[in-house]
């Protein structure tokens, strides 16, 4: 597989989205054309897809990375992995946390936090096998009305 950034936003790219978007979430609606380009050209997001190999490789997976300074450092967390169905136990999302972690070391974060739902068991053994250490925190979240 081939793991990229996404620099621009094309038909492909939409489309991929409208595929894996239902598959990581049901209660979320894929990201719209100009949701993919705003967060394209965010300075704070790096957009990461995995391809098949060969040219023209279908996108089999994504990742985002959102990186932002704070007055304690750096931050930078994964949010939105997702592998096609069809595709998962190849490596694949290893493959996009890997070059993520390479990216974030890169520009200097000192850590990468990510959340995974306890039912993704799959995916909470790769974070673990990879070195992501579960940590004891409170997670909050408050939820703004409207869209």
């Amino acid at each position: 597989m081939i793991i990229e950034q996404a620099t621009q936003v094309t038909d492909e790219l939409e489309a991929a989205f409208l595929r894996l978007t239902p598959q990581l979430s049901s209660s979320n609606p894929a990201p719209t054309r100009a949701q993919l380009v705003e967060m394209v050209g965010s300075p704070a997001i790096t957009l990461l897809v995995a391809r098949e190999p060969g040219a023209g490789g279908e996108i089999i997976g994504s990742l985002t990375l959102a990186m932002f300074r704070i007055p304690t450092g750096r931050r930078a967390w994964i949010e939105d992995v997702v592998v096609d169905a069809a595709q998962r136990g190849k490596g694949i999302g290893e493959a996009l946390t890997r070059e993520a972690l390479r990216v974030a070391q890169e520009a200097g974060a000192t850590t990468v936090d990510l959340t995974s739902r306890p039912s993704r068991e799959a995916a909470n053994r790769l974070y673990q096998r990879i070195g992501f250490e579960k940590r004891e925190t409170n997670v909050y979240r408050y939820t703004l009305g409207g869209r």
